[in-house]
């Protein structure tokens, strides 16, 4: 997958940044599982809330608090394995959100610059807009493996609007959690919220907070770049 280098565009130009699970793709359950599996593989239980509690961070942060400290190469090994498991479980059927492939076909259509800013690593982005049927529509994708901080630090969306060449003032970040929320903002983005598996006023630093993804319209996020 072709992923730009920075580059200039005008003033009029737009981007829109998507996170990836819980925004595009509704991973949560395979997300679990994935867990679950590596933990009876290791004589860990994992419960639902405690899954709950790390959704949308980092495996490098999230390894630790599952299976205790370790060096260095036993955790990536664990995080490696599991998401081989999620990639497993989902690659028969990517559990796309309703109205994300339509949305992002309207933006693309509508001369919108579109990236992905995900917490997950490369390969797992690839399977899920391999799946969606959008892979080319993409311009740039930022995933775990070209950032050193996870969410809500700003560095991965940053990144995203570097590599589309455009201002942050210029890009609308569509995000599910409040990490993400928090991320955008502190990149200096605008901040689309969807409620998918967090309560309202947990999303309210969001410029528009919306129930599905399938609400959303260009006019929507176009109107917030303007705003």
């Amino acid at each position: 997958m072709h992923i730009t280098p920075e580059r200039p565009c005008p003033v009029s130009a737009a981007g829109v940044i998507f996170d990836m699970d819980g925004v595009l793709v509704d991973s949560a359950d395979a997300h679990f599982h994935s867990w679950r599996q590596l933990g009876e593989e290791h004589g860990v239980a994992i419960t639902r809330d405690a899954f709950a509690a790390t959704f949308g961070r980092q495996n490098r942060d999230i390894v630790p608090l599952f299976f205790g400290p370790g060096a260095a190469t036993r955790l990536q090994t664990l995080a490696g394995r599991k998401e081989e498991l999620y990639r497993e479980i989902i690659r028969s059927r990517v559990p796309a959100v309703p109205g994300a492939v339509a949305l992002v076909r309207s933006l693309h259509a509508a001369g919108v610059h579109l990236a992905i800013g995900s917490s997950g690593p490369l390969p797992n982005v690839q399977t899920v807009l391999d799946g969606m049927g959008i892979a080319g529509l993409m311009e740039v994708i930022v995933s775990e493996q070209d950032v050193t901080r996870g969410k809500p630090d700003p560095q991965v969306f940053a990144l995203a609007c570097a590599r589309l060449g455009l201002a942050p003032a210029r890009c609308v970040v569509i995000e599910d959690a409040p990490a993400g929320v928090e991320a955008a903002r502190a990149a200096g983005t605008r901040v689309v919220a969807v409620l998918m598996h967090h309560p309202r006023e947990s999303l309210a630093g969001a410029d528009l907070i919306v129930g599905r993804l399938g609400d959303l319209c260009v006019a929507d996020l176009m109107a917030l770049v303007k705003a």
